[in-house]
Protein backbone atom coordinates (compact mmCIF):
# COMPACT_ATOMS: atom_id res chain seq x y z
CA UNK A 1 0.00 0.00 0.00
CA UNK A 2 1.53 3.48 -0.95
CA UNK A 3 2.28 5.90 2.02
CA UNK A 4 -1.14 7.65 2.61
CA UNK A 5 0.84 10.75 3.61
CA UNK A 6 1.73 11.68 -0.10
CA UNK A 7 -0.56 14.42 -1.85
CA UNK A 8 -3.10 13.74 1.14
CA UNK A 9 -5.24 16.94 1.62
CA UNK A 10 -6.59 17.73 5.14
CA UNK A 11 -8.89 20.36 5.91
CA UNK A 12 -8.31 21.54 9.53
CA UNK A 13 -12.18 23.45 10.71
CA UNK A 14 -11.10 25.35 14.37
CA UNK A 15 -10.75 29.08 15.14
CA UNK A 16 -7.91 28.62 18.04
CA UNK A 17 -5.19 29.83 15.45
CA UNK A 18 -2.65 28.62 18.16
CA UNK A 19 -3.59 25.32 17.40
CA UNK A 20 -4.59 25.42 13.75
CA UNK A 21 -0.49 26.34 13.30
CA UNK A 22 0.68 23.99 15.33
CA UNK A 23 -1.10 21.43 14.04
CA UNK A 24 -0.06 22.47 10.55
CA UNK A 25 3.22 22.64 11.24
CA UNK A 26 3.03 18.86 12.12
CA UNK A 27 1.09 17.86 9.16
CA UNK A 28 2.76 19.69 6.98
CA UNK A 29 6.36 18.53 8.32
CA UNK A 30 5.33 14.61 7.12
CA UNK A 31 4.32 16.15 3.63
CA UNK A 32 0.33 16.82 4.42
CA UNK A 33 -1.39 19.45 2.07
CA UNK A 34 -3.14 21.22 5.01
CA UNK A 35 -5.89 24.03 4.68
CA UNK A 36 -7.70 25.39 7.68
CA UNK A 37 -10.68 27.29 8.02
CA UNK A 38 -12.28 29.41 11.18
CA UNK A 39 -15.83 29.00 11.09
CA UNK A 40 -18.76 26.46 9.98
CA UNK A 41 -19.66 28.46 7.13
CA UNK A 42 -16.67 28.48 5.56
CA UNK A 43 -15.93 24.85 6.23
CA UNK A 44 -19.67 24.20 3.92
CA UNK A 45 -18.53 26.56 1.51
CA UNK A 46 -15.33 24.87 1.02
CA UNK A 47 -16.45 21.21 0.89
CA UNK A 48 -18.88 22.31 -1.66
CA UNK A 49 -15.71 22.95 -4.45
CA UNK A 50 -13.25 20.50 -3.16
CA UNK A 51 -13.17 17.07 -1.40
CA UNK A 52 -10.18 16.74 0.97
CA UNK A 53 -9.21 13.03 2.41
CA UNK A 54 -9.89 14.00 5.90
CA UNK A 55 -11.35 16.44 7.81
CA UNK A 56 -10.45 17.34 11.25
CA UNK A 57 -13.01 19.45 13.50
CA UNK A 58 -13.31 21.12 16.73
CA UNK A 59 -16.26 20.96 18.39
CA UNK A 60 -16.12 24.67 20.10
CA UNK A 61 -16.43 26.43 16.79
CA UNK A 62 -17.78 30.27 17.50
CA UNK A 63 -20.73 30.11 14.69
CA UNK A 64 -21.63 26.60 14.66
CA UNK A 65 -21.81 23.20 17.43
CA UNK A 66 -19.01 21.16 16.02
CA UNK A 67 -20.95 17.86 16.56
CA UNK A 68 -23.95 19.19 14.47
CA UNK A 69 -20.97 20.27 11.53
CA UNK A 70 -20.05 16.92 11.88
CA UNK A 71 -23.29 15.05 11.44
CA UNK A 72 -23.95 17.75 8.58
CA UNK A 73 -20.91 15.96 6.88
CA UNK A 74 -21.71 12.63 7.25
CA UNK A 75 -25.10 13.15 6.31
CA UNK A 76 -24.48 14.77 2.96
CA UNK A 77 -23.71 11.98 0.20
CA UNK A 78 -20.36 13.89 -1.32
CA UNK A 79 -18.59 13.83 2.51
CA UNK A 80 -20.44 11.14 4.29
CA UNK A 81 -17.32 8.67 3.21
CA UNK A 82 -14.43 11.58 4.60
CA UNK A 83 -12.46 10.39 7.48
CA UNK A 84 -13.70 12.93 10.69
CA UNK A 85 -12.05 13.40 13.65
CA UNK A 86 -13.22 15.97 16.32
CA UNK A 87 -11.13 18.06 18.10
CA UNK A 88 -12.55 18.24 21.92
CA UNK A 89 -11.66 19.98 24.75
CA UNK A 90 -11.54 17.75 27.85
CA UNK A 91 -13.76 20.27 29.57
CA UNK A 92 -16.89 19.11 27.26
CA UNK A 93 -18.70 16.17 29.17
CA UNK A 94 -19.65 13.05 27.78
CA UNK A 95 -17.63 14.29 24.78
CA UNK A 96 -16.27 10.75 23.34
CA UNK A 97 -20.26 9.48 23.52
CA UNK A 98 -21.18 12.69 21.15
CA UNK A 99 -18.33 12.28 19.00
CA UNK A 100 -19.40 9.52 17.68
CA UNK A 101 -23.10 9.76 17.97
CA UNK A 102 -22.33 12.61 15.22
CA UNK A 103 -21.16 10.18 13.00
CA UNK A 104 -17.02 11.15 14.24
CA UNK A 105 -14.33 8.39 13.27
CA UNK A 106 -12.44 9.14 15.84
CA UNK A 107 -11.52 12.04 18.56
CA UNK A 108 -8.17 14.00 19.88
CA UNK A 109 -8.62 15.75 22.88
CA UNK A 110 -6.59 18.66 24.09
CA UNK A 111 -3.61 19.30 25.14
CA UNK A 112 -2.75 18.09 21.02
CA UNK A 113 0.53 15.95 21.22
CA UNK A 114 2.39 15.64 17.92
CA UNK A 115 3.08 11.63 18.14
CA UNK A 116 -1.11 11.78 18.88
CA UNK A 117 -2.54 13.97 15.92
CA UNK A 118 -0.09 12.17 13.38
CA UNK A 119 -0.46 8.87 14.39
CA UNK A 120 -4.42 8.92 14.27
CA UNK A 121 -4.24 11.00 11.02
CA UNK A 122 -2.62 8.29 9.51
CA UNK A 123 -4.76 5.75 11.29
CA UNK A 124 -7.58 7.11 9.73
CA UNK A 125 -6.47 7.53 6.47
CA UNK A 126 -5.06 4.12 6.24
CA UNK A 127 -8.58 2.28 7.73
CA UNK A 128 -10.39 4.74 4.79
CA UNK A 129 -8.36 3.16 1.85
CA UNK A 130 -8.87 -0.29 3.22
CA UNK A 131 -12.79 0.63 3.27
CA UNK A 132 -12.56 1.71 0.22
CA UNK A 133 -10.75 -1.47 -1.35
CA UNK A 134 -13.23 -3.28 0.69
CA UNK A 135 -16.31 -1.49 -0.88
CA UNK A 136 -14.98 -2.15 -4.35
CA UNK A 137 -13.99 -5.57 -3.70
CA UNK A 138 -17.66 -6.30 -2.28
CA UNK A 139 -19.48 -4.41 -5.50
CA UNK A 140 -17.58 -7.03 -7.82
CA UNK A 141 -18.58 -9.93 -5.44
CA UNK A 142 -22.30 -8.47 -5.48
CA UNK A 143 -21.98 -7.86 -9.24
CA UNK A 144 -20.78 -11.58 -9.74
CA UNK A 145 -23.53 -13.08 -7.57
CA UNK A 146 -26.44 -10.71 -9.54
CA UNK A 147 -25.23 -12.27 -13.09
CA UNK A 148 -25.42 -15.66 -11.77
CA UNK A 149 -28.66 -15.07 -10.50
CA UNK A 150 -30.33 -14.11 -14.23
CA UNK A 151 -28.76 -16.58 -16.44
CA UNK A 152 -26.31 -19.63 -16.56
CA UNK A 153 -24.01 -17.22 -19.30
CA UNK A 154 -24.61 -14.33 -16.75
CA UNK A 155 -23.23 -17.09 -13.99
CA UNK A 156 -20.09 -18.23 -15.83
CA UNK A 157 -18.94 -14.48 -16.70
CA UNK A 158 -19.30 -13.80 -12.85
CA UNK A 159 -17.05 -17.14 -11.77
CA UNK A 160 -14.71 -15.94 -14.26
CA UNK A 161 -14.65 -12.63 -12.95
CA UNK A 162 -14.37 -13.89 -9.63
CA UNK A 163 -11.56 -16.21 -9.91
CA UNK A 164 -9.89 -13.38 -11.14
CA UNK A 165 -10.16 -11.10 -7.92
CA UNK A 166 -9.70 -14.35 -6.05
CA UNK A 167 -6.46 -14.94 -7.78
CA UNK A 168 -4.96 -11.21 -8.87
CA UNK A 169 -6.17 -9.81 -5.34
CA UNK A 170 -3.59 -8.21 -2.82
CA UNK A 171 -5.78 -9.39 -0.19
CA UNK A 172 -6.23 -12.90 1.26
CA UNK A 173 -9.39 -14.30 0.54
CA UNK A 174 -10.65 -18.16 1.60
CA UNK A 175 -13.32 -20.48 1.77
CA UNK A 176 -13.60 -23.20 4.52
CA UNK A 177 -15.80 -25.92 5.56
CA UNK A 178 -17.61 -25.22 9.27
CA UNK A 179 -14.79 -27.82 10.63
CA UNK A 180 -11.48 -25.50 10.35
CA UNK A 181 -10.56 -26.70 6.90
CA UNK A 182 -9.61 -24.44 3.91
CA UNK A 183 -11.49 -25.77 0.79
CA UNK A 184 -9.59 -22.64 -1.50
CA UNK A 185 -7.19 -20.36 -0.85
CA UNK A 186 -5.94 -17.08 -3.03
CA UNK A 187 -2.11 -17.02 -3.91
CA UNK A 188 -1.81 -13.43 -1.68
CA UNK A 189 -3.61 -15.77 1.15
CA UNK A 190 -0.80 -18.24 1.00
CA UNK A 191 1.81 -15.83 0.39
CA UNK A 192 0.33 -13.65 3.78
CA UNK A 193 1.09 -17.30 5.60
CA UNK A 194 4.33 -18.03 4.24
CA UNK A 195 3.35 -20.80 2.41
CA UNK A 196 4.56 -21.74 -1.34
CA UNK A 197 1.24 -22.03 -3.13
CA UNK A 198 -2.42 -22.16 -2.69
CA UNK A 199 -1.65 -26.23 -2.86
CA UNK A 200 0.95 -25.95 -0.40
CA UNK A 201 -1.28 -24.51 2.43
CA UNK A 202 -4.52 -26.81 1.31
CA UNK A 203 -2.34 -29.55 2.02
CA UNK A 204 -1.06 -29.02 5.29
CA UNK A 205 -3.66 -27.18 7.17
CA UNK A 206 -6.56 -29.09 8.50
CA UNK A 207 -7.07 -28.04 11.54
CA UNK A 208 -7.24 -23.96 12.12
CA UNK A 209 -7.11 -24.03 15.88
CA UNK A 210 -3.96 -25.93 15.90
CA UNK A 211 -2.27 -24.39 13.23
CA UNK A 212 -3.69 -21.27 12.27
CA UNK A 213 -4.78 -19.37 15.53
CA UNK A 214 -3.12 -18.91 18.27
CA UNK A 215 -5.92 -18.14 20.75
CA UNK A 216 -7.17 -21.57 21.99
CA UNK A 217 -10.88 -22.04 20.03
CA UNK A 218 -10.41 -19.11 18.73
CA UNK A 219 -12.14 -20.67 15.12
CA UNK A 220 -14.90 -22.58 17.33
CA UNK A 221 -15.80 -19.27 19.15
CA UNK A 222 -16.03 -17.55 15.41
CA UNK A 223 -18.75 -20.39 14.39
CA UNK A 224 -20.42 -19.20 17.36
CA UNK A 225 -20.73 -15.89 16.02
CA UNK A 226 -21.58 -16.76 12.81
CA UNK A 227 -24.02 -19.27 13.80
CA UNK A 228 -25.98 -15.91 15.44
CA UNK A 229 -25.35 -13.25 13.28
CA UNK A 230 -23.89 -14.98 9.79
CA UNK A 231 -21.05 -12.57 9.04
CA UNK A 232 -18.29 -11.01 10.97
CA UNK A 233 -16.46 -7.63 10.38
CA UNK A 234 -12.88 -6.65 11.06
CA UNK A 235 -12.56 -9.88 13.85
CA UNK A 236 -8.70 -9.46 14.65
CA UNK A 237 -6.81 -12.73 15.89
CA UNK A 238 -3.28 -13.32 16.74
CA UNK A 239 -2.09 -15.82 13.65
CA UNK A 240 0.88 -18.41 13.01
CA UNK A 241 2.64 -18.45 9.65
CA UNK A 242 4.15 -21.76 8.32
CA UNK A 243 7.34 -21.35 9.78
CA UNK A 244 5.57 -21.04 13.40
CA UNK A 245 6.32 -16.98 13.15
CA UNK A 246 2.67 -15.11 14.35
CA UNK A 247 1.18 -11.76 12.74
CA UNK A 248 -2.08 -10.02 13.02
CA UNK A 249 -4.75 -10.26 11.11
CA UNK A 250 -8.55 -8.74 10.63
CA UNK A 251 -11.17 -11.00 9.16
CA UNK A 252 -14.76 -10.57 7.29
CA UNK A 253 -15.86 -14.14 7.20
CA UNK A 254 -19.45 -15.02 6.12
CA UNK A 255 -21.62 -17.77 5.51
CA UNK A 256 -22.35 -18.75 1.74
CA UNK A 257 -25.57 -20.62 1.00
CA UNK A 258 -26.83 -22.24 -2.11
CA UNK A 259 -30.62 -21.20 -3.93
CA UNK A 260 -32.78 -23.61 -1.59
CA UNK A 261 -31.26 -22.39 1.48
CA UNK A 262 -28.54 -25.00 2.67
CA UNK A 263 -24.77 -24.17 3.73
CA UNK A 264 -22.75 -24.74 1.59
CA UNK A 265 -19.35 -23.45 3.01
CA UNK A 266 -17.31 -19.78 5.09
CA UNK A 267 -16.15 -17.24 2.68
CA UNK A 268 -13.56 -14.78 4.02
CA UNK A 269 -10.88 -11.70 3.25
CA UNK A 270 -8.08 -11.57 5.27
CA UNK A 271 -5.90 -8.54 5.88
CA UNK A 272 -2.47 -8.27 7.39
CA UNK A 273 -3.12 -5.37 10.53
CA UNK A 274 1.03 -6.02 11.69
CA UNK A 275 1.89 -2.51 11.08
CA UNK A 276 -1.25 -0.73 12.08
CA UNK A 277 -1.10 -3.06 15.62
CA UNK A 278 2.66 -2.15 15.90
CA UNK A 279 1.78 1.26 15.35
CA UNK A 280 -1.30 1.09 18.08
CA UNK A 281 1.40 -0.70 20.65
CA UNK A 282 4.04 1.91 20.21
CA UNK A 283 1.66 5.05 20.21
CA UNK A 284 0.73 3.17 23.58
CA UNK A 285 4.18 3.14 24.78
CA UNK A 286 4.51 6.81 24.30
CA UNK A 287 1.40 7.72 26.33
CA UNK A 288 2.94 5.40 28.56
CA UNK A 289 6.12 6.66 28.69
CA UNK A 290 4.40 10.14 28.53
CA UNK A 291 2.68 9.93 31.61
CA UNK A 292 5.80 8.37 33.84
CA UNK A 293 7.61 11.48 32.62
CA UNK A 294 4.93 13.65 33.89
CA UNK A 295 4.46 11.94 37.14
CA UNK A 296 8.31 11.99 38.13
CA UNK A 297 8.01 15.84 37.84
CA UNK A 298 4.40 16.43 39.37
CA UNK A 299 2.64 14.96 41.91
CA UNK A 300 0.47 12.27 40.42
CA UNK A 301 -3.16 14.04 41.83
CA UNK A 302 -1.88 17.32 39.52
CA UNK A 303 -0.68 14.92 36.74
CA UNK A 304 -3.97 14.04 36.04
CA UNK A 305 -5.58 17.10 36.18
CA UNK A 306 -3.05 18.25 33.63
CA UNK A 307 -3.82 15.52 31.55
CA UNK A 308 -7.63 15.73 31.44
CA UNK A 309 -6.85 19.51 29.88
CA UNK A 310 -7.18 21.38 32.93
CA UNK A 311 -4.86 24.84 31.83
CA UNK A 312 -4.40 26.45 35.25
CA UNK A 313 -4.19 24.29 38.85
CA UNK A 314 -3.54 26.78 41.72
CA UNK A 315 -4.99 25.82 45.26
CA UNK A 316 -4.84 27.15 48.94
CA UNK A 317 -4.03 25.12 51.79
CA UNK A 318 -4.64 26.00 55.13
CA UNK A 319 -1.95 24.06 56.83
CA UNK A 320 1.04 22.53 55.06
CA UNK A 321 4.63 21.64 56.55
CA UNK A 322 7.58 23.28 54.76
CA UNK A 323 11.20 22.15 54.90
CA UNK A 324 13.93 23.47 53.25
CA UNK A 325 17.46 21.60 53.99
CA UNK A 326 21.29 22.85 52.66
CA UNK A 327 24.07 21.28 52.27
CA UNK A 328 26.45 23.51 54.36
CA UNK A 329 29.52 24.94 52.43
CA UNK A 330 29.15 22.52 49.70
CA UNK A 331 29.97 25.52 47.25
CA UNK A 332 33.95 25.56 48.69
CA UNK A 333 33.81 21.60 48.77
CA UNK A 334 32.87 21.06 44.68
CA UNK A 335 35.85 22.80 44.30
CA UNK A 336 37.91 19.55 44.98
CA UNK A 337 35.56 17.74 42.65
CA UNK A 338 34.77 16.53 39.30
CA UNK A 339 31.50 17.88 37.75
CA UNK A 340 30.94 13.99 37.17
CA UNK A 341 31.75 13.45 41.04
CA UNK A 342 29.69 16.73 41.99
CA UNK A 343 26.39 15.05 40.16
CA UNK A 344 27.60 11.74 41.46
CA UNK A 345 27.54 12.86 45.13
CA UNK A 346 23.89 15.05 44.99
CA UNK A 347 22.36 12.09 43.28
CA UNK A 348 23.40 9.83 46.00
CA UNK A 349 21.92 12.14 48.64
CA UNK A 350 18.75 13.47 46.59
CA UNK A 351 18.17 9.59 45.82
CA UNK A 352 17.70 9.01 49.94
CA UNK A 353 16.20 12.02 50.34
CA UNK A 354 13.49 11.44 47.87
CA UNK A 355 13.41 7.69 49.31
CA UNK A 356 12.37 8.86 52.39
CA UNK A 357 10.19 11.69 51.50
CA UNK A 358 8.09 8.70 49.59
CA UNK A 359 8.23 6.75 52.79
CA UNK A 360 6.87 9.39 55.40
CA UNK A 361 4.24 10.65 51.84
CA UNK A 362 5.83 13.55 51.48
CA UNK A 363 5.71 15.31 48.78
CA UNK A 364 9.20 17.03 47.00
CA UNK A 365 8.74 20.13 45.53
CA UNK A 366 12.23 20.87 44.17
CA UNK A 367 16.08 21.21 44.71
CA UNK A 368 18.10 23.86 43.72
CA UNK A 369 21.61 23.42 43.58
CA UNK A 370 22.71 21.71 46.85
CA UNK A 371 19.01 22.77 48.16
CA UNK A 372 16.45 20.58 48.92
CA UNK A 373 12.68 21.44 49.39
CA UNK A 374 10.12 19.46 50.51
CA UNK A 375 6.51 19.80 51.80
CA UNK A 376 3.77 17.72 53.88
CA UNK A 377 0.15 18.54 54.01
CA UNK A 378 -0.72 18.66 49.70
CA UNK A 379 -1.77 18.38 47.34
CA UNK A 380 -4.16 15.56 49.28
CA UNK A 381 -4.62 16.28 53.24
CA UNK A 382 -2.62 14.26 55.57
CA UNK A 383 -2.83 14.80 58.74
CA UNK A 384 0.10 13.84 60.98
CA UNK A 385 2.33 16.05 58.27
CA UNK A 386 4.18 18.14 60.62
CA UNK A 387 5.17 14.92 62.55
CA UNK A 388 5.94 12.84 59.28
CA UNK A 389 8.30 16.08 58.22
CA UNK A 390 9.68 16.34 61.71
CA UNK A 391 11.21 12.73 61.64
CA UNK A 392 12.03 13.21 57.94
CA UNK A 393 14.42 16.15 59.05
CA UNK A 394 15.80 13.73 62.07
CA UNK A 395 16.45 11.01 59.42
CA UNK A 396 18.08 13.03 56.31
CA UNK A 397 20.35 14.87 59.32
CA UNK A 398 21.38 10.99 59.87
CA UNK A 399 21.94 10.11 56.63
CA UNK A 400 24.37 13.03 55.33
CA UNK A 401 26.76 11.52 58.01
CA UNK A 402 27.49 8.68 55.84
CA UNK A 403 28.37 10.78 52.57
CA UNK A 404 32.10 12.45 53.21
CA UNK A 405 33.60 15.44 51.93
CA UNK A 406 36.53 15.59 49.91
CA UNK A 407 38.93 16.77 53.07
CA UNK A 408 37.25 13.49 54.48
CA UNK A 409 34.75 15.10 56.59
CA UNK A 410 31.15 13.82 56.50
CA UNK A 411 28.56 16.83 54.62
CA UNK A 412 26.71 18.73 57.30
CA UNK A 413 23.15 19.68 56.62
CA UNK A 414 21.27 22.85 57.19
CA UNK A 415 17.53 22.46 57.76
CA UNK A 416 14.58 25.14 58.60
CA UNK A 417 10.86 23.78 58.80
CA UNK A 418 7.55 26.35 59.21
CA UNK A 419 4.18 24.81 59.36
CA UNK A 420 1.48 27.01 57.99
CA UNK A 421 -0.98 28.25 55.04
CA UNK A 422 0.37 28.53 51.16
CA UNK A 423 -0.70 28.50 47.57
CA UNK A 424 0.44 25.62 45.36
CA UNK A 425 0.42 25.83 41.56
CA UNK A 426 1.48 24.63 38.58
CA UNK A 427 3.90 27.29 36.49
CA UNK A 428 5.12 26.44 32.67
CA UNK A 429 3.44 25.54 29.39
CA UNK A 430 6.18 23.09 27.98
CA UNK A 431 8.31 22.37 30.66
CA UNK A 432 6.12 22.17 33.94
CA UNK A 433 7.08 22.45 37.73
CA UNK A 434 4.97 22.35 40.95
CA UNK A 435 5.44 25.49 43.46
CA UNK A 436 4.97 26.66 46.87
CA UNK A 437 3.94 30.31 47.61
CA UNK A 438 3.60 32.72 50.79
CA UNK A 439 5.07 33.61 54.25
CA UNK A 440 4.77 30.20 55.52
CA UNK A 441 7.71 29.53 52.38
CA UNK A 442 9.54 32.91 53.18
CA UNK A 443 10.17 31.83 56.74
CA UNK A 444 11.11 28.09 56.39
CA UNK A 445 13.40 29.24 54.32
CA UNK A 446 14.84 31.96 56.96
CA UNK A 447 14.57 28.87 59.05
CA UNK A 448 17.61 27.14 56.92
CA UNK A 449 19.17 30.18 56.29
CA UNK A 450 19.97 31.16 59.93
CA UNK A 451 19.94 27.65 61.37
CA UNK A 452 23.67 26.18 61.89
CA UNK A 453 25.21 22.76 60.37
CA UNK A 454 23.80 19.53 61.36
CA UNK A 455 21.10 21.78 62.94
CA UNK A 456 17.27 21.51 62.53
CA UNK A 457 15.55 24.61 63.34
CA UNK A 458 11.66 25.06 63.71
CA UNK A 459 9.64 27.94 64.10
CA UNK A 460 6.84 28.77 67.19
CA UNK A 461 4.06 27.46 65.67
CA UNK A 462 6.03 24.35 64.25
CA UNK A 463 7.28 23.85 68.37
CA UNK A 464 3.42 24.23 69.62
CA UNK A 465 2.69 21.46 67.61
CA UNK A 466 5.44 18.86 67.86
CA UNK A 467 6.54 19.47 71.75
CA UNK A 468 4.59 16.59 72.79
CA UNK A 469 6.15 13.93 71.04
CA UNK A 470 9.36 15.43 69.91
CA UNK A 471 12.40 16.54 71.96
CA UNK A 472 13.12 20.58 71.45
CA UNK A 473 15.54 22.90 72.62
CA UNK A 474 14.61 26.73 72.89
CA UNK A 475 17.47 28.40 70.91
CA UNK A 476 16.39 32.09 71.58
CA UNK A 477 15.70 35.34 69.48
CA UNK A 478 16.61 34.90 66.00
CA UNK A 479 16.63 38.00 63.76
CA UNK A 480 14.26 36.64 60.98
CA UNK A 481 13.70 39.06 57.51
CA UNK A 482 10.38 40.15 57.28
CA UNK A 483 9.51 39.16 61.13
CA UNK A 484 11.96 40.72 63.11
CA UNK A 485 13.05 39.00 66.23
CA UNK A 486 11.65 35.47 66.46
CA UNK A 487 11.69 33.26 69.25
CA UNK A 488 13.09 29.62 67.55
CA UNK A 489 13.97 26.15 68.59
CA UNK A 490 16.25 23.46 67.64
CA UNK A 491 14.36 20.09 66.97
CA UNK A 492 16.76 17.39 68.58
CA UNK A 493 14.89 14.23 68.35
CA UNK A 494 11.79 11.94 68.93
CA UNK A 495 9.96 12.08 72.77
CA UNK A 496 10.37 9.03 74.77
CA UNK A 497 8.13 7.97 77.01
CA UNK A 498 11.06 8.64 79.90
CA UNK A 499 10.63 12.42 78.65
CA UNK A 500 8.25 14.91 79.60
CA UNK A 501 7.21 17.77 77.33
CA UNK A 502 9.91 20.47 79.12
CA UNK A 503 11.59 22.10 76.82
CA UNK A 504 15.64 21.24 77.26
Amino acid sequence: MKDVVSLTKVVIVDDDDEAVQLMGQWLNGVGFQVQAVATGKAALQLLDSQSPDLILVDTSLADVNGFTLCKHFKDHPLTQDIPIICLISPAQTNYQTQAFQAGADDYITKPYTAADVLARVRHQLRLSQQRQQLSHQNALLTQEVRERVLVEQALMTAEMNYRSVFENSTVGIFKSSAQGAYLSVNPSMARMYGYDSPVEMLALVDNFDRQIYNQAKRWDALKVYLDRFEKITDAESEVARKDGSTFWVSEDIWKVWDKAGNFLYYEGIVHDISERRKMETELRQQRQQADRLLVNILPYQIAQRLKLGTRTIAESFDEVSVLFADLVDFTAASGNMTPRQLVKILNEIFSIFDQLAEFYQLEKIKTIGDAYMVAGGLPAAKPDHNESIAQFALDILAAIQGFTRPDGKPFQLRIGINTGPVVAGVIGQRKFAYDLWGDTVNIANRMEATGEGQKIQVTPELYQILKDKFVLQRRGHVAVKGRGQMTTYWLLGKRTDSQNSTDL
